[in-house]
């Protein structure tokens, strides 16, 4: 891209362009064949996963609500066009898992009380501030679009983590939240650069980057910590005290039902790298593949309302 980072933040070092036109896809998925316990043998696991479900819907439309404020101040054509099918994925993304929710709540496990701290959270405290035009409301903006893309460095790791989750296939995952999981994992490696290449673009300090960094860091691991925790500890089929833990995230890492705690660790200091570049993550090809196969992107896959189910 032809966007040039402010003379103090150091230049990002990408790989060889695998650019392609980013769009939203229609995807469609029934959940009425899905169990509360999708992933067998790893309840634990299980819940940590279907966090998403409860993180994403809120924190994507707030992604496309600040993006939306943000297109006015972008001067590089394409960037712009990478930016509105970004926009598009993302609404795409918020609008699956959300529908996941009442699947969740007629199978038992009611997520209401969290998701509405998670909605005061994105709506509230990272929404719009009543500042003054000019500098201060640029400031937020410019703020918010740093968190964005330390969020998306993430979602990226874990896009790509999903698409080469095999312990999960043979773990008998079914495969509707499978095929959603990697939907969303592979359009997430897909758009991986958009969120960096538009904080580039617009501000590219370092020290925002580094600052917001930790911010975003530390609110997903409290916000994760705390959905697993809700999760198990409202799953009336677990024996009464079950608690998420530490030690059980990491034993799950050991046997590829979640990302090992050593690849989240060295993913820190990457996206702190100054030479860090998203395009470095993961294989645009590998996603592009999956999404030409994903049977909920294409059509093919439905529930018991008529149609077929692998």
């Amino acid at each position: 891209m032809s966007n040039t980072p402010p003379a103090s933040s150091a230049s990002p070092a990408p790989v060889a362009s695998e650019h392609i036109d980013l769009k939203a896809r229609d995807v469609s998925f029934s959940w009425e064949d899905t169990p509360l316990h999708w992933l067998p043998g790893d309840p634990f696991a299980n819940h940590t996963i279907n966090v998403l479900h409860l993180l994403l819907p809120a924190g994507e439309r707030w992604f496309v609500h600040v993006y939306k404020q943000v297109l006015p101040y972008i001067t590089d054509e394409r960037l712009r066009e990478d930016v509105v099918g970004f926009i598009g994925q993302e609404a795409m993304h918020a609008s699956a898992h959300d529908d996941v929710l009442p699947h969740l709540k007629r199978l038992g496990l009611d997520p209401t009380p969290y998701t509405a701290q998670i909605d005061w959270l994105f709506e509230k405290l990272l929404g719009d501030r009543t500042l003054p035009p000019g500098a201060p409301r640029k400031w937020w903006l410019m703020e918010r679009v740093a968190m964005i893309a330390a969020i998306e460095h993430y979602t990226a790791f874990l896009g790509n983590w999903i698409l080469n989750a095999e312990e999960l296939d043979r773990r008998g995952a079914d495969p509707m939240m499978l095929d959603l999981l990697r939907w969303h994992g592979a359009e997430e490696v897909e758009h991986r650069s958009v969120a960096f290449d538009l904080f580039m673009h617009l501000d590219g300090t370092y020290r925002r980057r580094a600052r917001t960094w930790a911010t975003a860091f530390t609110a997903l691991v409290f916000l994760w910590q705390r959905g697993s925790r809700y999760f198990m500890e409202h799953d009336a089929s677990l024996p009464p005290g079950s608690k998420a833990s530490v030690g059980q995230f990491y034993r799950s890492g050991r046997k590829g039902t979640l990302p090992a705690t050593g690849a989240m660790l060295r993913s820190i200091p990457r996206y702190l790298s100054r030479s860090y570049h998203p395009s470095q993550e993961g294989s645009t090809a590998q996603a592009v593949a999956y999404l030409a196969s994903s049977p909920g992107a294409n059509g093919g896959f439905h529930g018991t309302d008529g149609g077929v189910r692998p």
